[in-house]
């Protein structure tokens, strides 16, 4: 697993101490480069006071050359101000790293499957399943990053309620009448009633939005095509009989009860969707993936138990199955709410909205907050082209460096650096030493909107640095080339990582 200048830093100095340290960025500058709160976390187990620790610390960090300056501040933080030479180390591995920075960073690299939308092939895409596509994808993104091999997946219910719903609700408009309660109305069934097949015309639709979207989706898994995989699924399972039904025994591996796969006869004697679930899962298992990855809305958090439980009762640890569980999206628009119903027809799809704010500003938004926080998009401001919006703010950041090294030519670039960095150059340095970090715990944590907020406060000190410091016409030119693409670099792959564009003009 490669190692970052910041990285290796922090390695030195906990070498020297004798236990892992890690490196933070104070809010105020004025407190140095970087600090640690070693000595605050060894206390306790050295049984020392952590002041007296701190001074042990500060001691051995001013013996690495790439430190200038120590100082032990408060209870026992050690602040550290470091050489031009590592921001020269620091910069010159961005440049030389390029598209690959902050990648690689897995200690063991899995084959992973992201299972993501999967949504009832009934409607075009809604809002909701375009902040499940968002948000996987995002999180399929950094686990290539960090060097997994994945593989995205949509599973197709196209069997079940919801699929005779829909076909009732066909038949119903083609007879000129209207649908059924609770069958869908929506306008788009107009145009499949003259379809000799609507799921795959619905299919159809579906690929093309997810395409627009920027949402690769390697395998397609219907639902209807494992109904004879069924019973094998059920014979592989740890079963008992109960109350003249078949049972499967997922509270043993972690669910808080057992679930009923085949219902009793006085119930129909027929599978239940557990045990379509279970053949799905086993078709999951025997292709050889290490982890299963399902994202799911916040309506399936008893998924969560069932889907491990069933792993454990195949024989398979609950763990190698991880269910990603997001919020709901709502659209403001004038001050006022929209409603969604895929069934009434009054919905807000994601074609609409990557009609009305574009697909960049789409992707950001969806990802923009934690998945266990709902998200309220202001489509007025998603809309707007000024640096209000987010998504434009860091574009333009972008396009701007692309701008400069346009105009630079085919200037070489250098990370060689002046007799003096100015603190907007050093701010900057230290920002782009993050990524590496920010995307190796996004990954693990399965949090991709850590992502663009790393991408605003970049933007921020790019920002900050290019209003106060000419570039081509100073005498640092070549230096703050490289610094600018540098920048370009690891702004052009954070957004990336969420499935927006990078442009080189604005």
């Amino acid at each position: 697993m490669p190692r970052s200048a910041l990285d290796r830093l922090a390695a030195l100095l906990g070498e020297a101490i004798g236990a892992p340290v890690s490196l933070e960025r104070p809010s105020d500058s004025a407190h140095g480069d970087f600090a640690t709160n070693a000595a605050l976390r060894l206390a306790p187990t050295r049984r020392r006071p952590p002041r007296e620790l701190a001074e042990e610390v500060a001691a051995a960090a001013g013996e690495i050359a790439l430190v200038e300056r120590v100082e032990v501040a408060g209870p026992g933080f050690v602040n550290l101000w470091l050489t031009p030479a590592w921001f020269g180390e620091a910069l010159g591995e961005v440049i030389e790293q390029g598209e690959a920075y902050g990648g690689g960073t897995a200690e063991r690299p899995e084959r992973v499957q992201v299972e993501l939308v999967s949504a009832n092939p009934t409607g075009p895409v809604t809002v909701a399943s375009g902040r499940n596509g968002a948000f996987g994808d995002s999180v399929a993104r950094l686990l290539e990053l960090a060097g997994h091999d994945v593989e995205r997946e949509f599973y197709v219910n196209d069997a079940g309620t919801q699929i005779e719903q829909f076909s009732a609700s066909l038949e119903a408009l083609r007879r000129g009448e209207e649908p059924p309660e609770g069958g869908y109305t929506g306008e788009y069934m107009r145009t499949l009633v003259g379809e000799q097949d609507p799921i795959g015309s619905m299919l159809d639709s579906i690929r093309r939005t997810l395409e627009r979207f920027r949402l690769p989706i390697e395998s397609w898994v219907r639902q209807s095509s494992l109904e004879g995989a069924i019973p094998a699924a059920i014979d592989a399972l740890d079963t008992y009989e109960s109350d003249g039904a078949l049972w499967v025994r997922t509270s043993a591996y972690g669910d808080d009860k057992d679930r009923v796969l085949v219902r009793s006869a006085e119930r129909g004697g027929q599978p239940a969707y557990v045990a379509w679930d279970a053949a799905y899962l086993r078709h999951k298992l025997e292709r050889g993936f290490d982890r299963l990855v399902y994202v799911l809305g916040a309506d399936h958090h008893g998924y969560v138990g069932r889907l491990k439980g069933l792993a454990g009762a195949f024989g398979h640890d609950p763990d190698r199955v991880e269910i990603l569980i997001y919020q709901l999206v709502s659209l403001m628009e004038a001050g006022e709410a929209r409603k969604m119903s895929k069934r009434r027809g009054d919905t807000v799809f994601l074609d609409e909205l990557m009609d009305e704010i574009g697909v960049d500003a789409a992707r950001w938004y969806l990802v923009s907050r934690g998945p266990d926080q709902p998200i309220e998009i202001d489509v007025d401001l998603a809309a707007e082209r000024t640096q209000k919006n987010p998504v434009y703010y860091v574009q333009y950041a972008h396009a701007r460096i692309a701008g400069i090294l346009r105009n630079a030519g085919e200037t070489p670039l250098a990370a060689d650096l002046p007799a003096e960095l100015a603190p907007e150059e050093r701010e900057l340095i230290k920002r782009l030493t993050e990524f590496p970090g920010v995307a190796a715990e996004a990954a693990e944590r399965r949090a991709p909107h850590a992502v663009p907020t790393y991408a605003i406060r970049l933007a921020d000190d790019f920002h900050r640095f290019y209003h106060e410091h000419r570039v081509l016409e100073s005498e640092e030119r070549l230096f703050r080339l490289g610094l600018c693409r540098a920048t370009q670099t690891v702004i052009a792959r954070c957004l990336d990582l969420i499935g927006v564009e990078a442009p080189m003009r604005m």
